[in-house]
């Protein structure tokens, strides 16, 4: 699905269409977002929590599976995603006990890799407090960037449909160029995870 058709089921159906399509796709959605709310079509606030609420509760849901799981050979294929084992287990825990932030950060924002990445912290038994407060952290660095950036592209023309629609070429390029820059920062972050923990 293309982002103006979703940009059109958004703005039809606001929030209850908004909360899939940002579990599926949540960067997408959240620029997209960002530009209907400074366009008035939605409320810039609501937006803001909906995508904290969404991140912190999938991050639960992905840390459940590793923590009441681990056993299971779903969870056994999501830790090969990392190439990680058993045996990596303890090295996995010193980077949390060290470096919590960095590794939540890299983590979260390595493309394709998140959600194993999550389940591995379940695995190895973060605690909670730790997990949930960088979660926040890297929640808020992520989607509040992205609905802000789209915020500030709607306002850049002119805050109005009419105004985005006029000068739609620069529209799409701008879009473009910003997922690009996001999925490309993305992909540099995954090469720098290592490839065995």
């Amino acid at each position: 699905m293309n982002p103006q058709d979703i940009a059109h089921l958004i703005i039809v159906y606001r929030y209850w269409i908004l909360v899939p399509f940002a579990i599926i796709e949540g960067p997408i959605v959240a620029f997209i977002a960002g530009t209907l709310a400074s366009l008035g079509d939605i409320n810039l606030y609501v937006v803001l929590f909906l995508f904290f609420a969404r991140d912190m509760i999938m991050d639960g849901f992905w840390y459940g599976v590793g923590h009441f799981g681990w056993k299971s050979a779903f969870v056994k294929r999501m830790l090969q995603k990392l190439n990680v084992n058993e045996s990596h287990f303890e090295e996995v825990r010193i980077l949390w006990e060290e470096h919590p932030a960095k590794t939540m950060f890299i983590g979260k924002l390595s493309y394709g890799i998140a959600a194993a990445f999550i389940v591995v912290a379940g695995t190895v038994r973060v605690s909670l407090r730790k997990f949930f407060s960088y979660g926040a952290l890297v929640a808020i660095v992520q989607y509040f960037t992205l609905i802000l950036l789209g915020y500030f592209f709607g306002n850049a023309f002119g805050g109005t449909l009419t105004g985005i629609v006029d000068n739609i070429q620069y529209a799409i390029a701008g879009a473009a160029t910003i997922f690009s820059s996001y999925y490309l920062i993305r992909w540099y972050i995954r090469s720098k995870f290592p490839t065995k923990l």
